[in-house]
């Protein structure tokens, strides 16, 4: 008799977790996607046809993180979404490959004004050269198509950039510097006295670029921010 009583209590339990890890996922799955929607709208990271925005709460389990307002980790991963230049240049988009930002120690900090605060925000934003070859080359209007690619020397928050073809009817081949200071990142070609270009990135309140650096794949540039404003949120009700 009591070998059947174990026997009922351990399959109570075991049906229980399942249900609990069920309810768990059921619930993450909700709040990812009402975070990926407030993202879009507030930040504009799926602004074309072709273009990815995920928002993930990590960490199990969800339910208890809801409870308490408190959650340790949410990444979030942006892909293929153009940003503008800061005086709106015609032809002046220029994609982003990809963009990740995680955030830590994520709080709650109104229920009724549904607004969030994280501790330390981290990540990364990639540029190929392929698109900012395909901007410069639009902004030049006259001539034969730029490249760009790696050029050695990158410092802090400057990346070095080699710039090549025909600009102005005049051939171009220098070094360029991509320049990435709070928000904004600013390309300037060969021998100009003020950036080409300069293109805002819509980031979280009190983020801002670190660094930058150019790889055989692209400018890769850091961002960093502590006590970030993330404004309304609706990760949880």
């Amino acid at each position: 008799m009591r070998r059947r009583w174990v026997k009922v209590v351990a399959i109570t339990v075991v049906v229980l977790a399942v249900l609990f890890t069920v309810a768990d996922r059921v619930a993450v799955h909700y709040a990812d996607q009402e975070a990926t929607r407030l993202a879009a709208d507030k930040y504009g990271y799926r602004n074309t046809t072709d273009g990815h925005l995920d928002v993930s709460i990590e960490g199990f389990p969800f339910l208890t993180q809801a409870f308490s307002q408190d959650f340790g980790h949410v990444a979030l991963n942006a892909e293929k979404f153009t940003i503008d230049t800061t005086d709106n240049a015609q032809g002046g988009y220029l994609p982003v490959e990809r963009l990740r930002i995680d955030l830590h120690g994520v709080r709650v900090t109104s229920l009724t004004a549904r607004s969030a605060e994280a501790n330390l925000a981290t990540g990364t934003l990639t540029l190929s050269y392929e698109a900012l070859s395909g901007v410069v080359t639009r902004l030049a209007h006259a001539g034969g198509p730029l490249r760009i690619s790696q050029a050695e020397g990158s410092a802090g928050q400057a990346a070095r950039v080699r710039i090549t073809g025909t600009a102005g009817g005049r051939a171009s081949d220098g070094t360029g510097t991509l320049l990435a200071q709070g928000n904004e990142i600013s390309l300037s070609l060969p021998g100009a006295a003020r950036p080409t270009a300069t293109w805002r990135v819509q980031l979280p309140e009190n983020v801002g670029f670190t660094a930058a650096r150019a790889t055989p794949d692209g400018v890769r540039v850091s961002l960093a921010g502590h006590l970030v404003n993330l404004g309304s949120s609706r990760f949880t009700r």
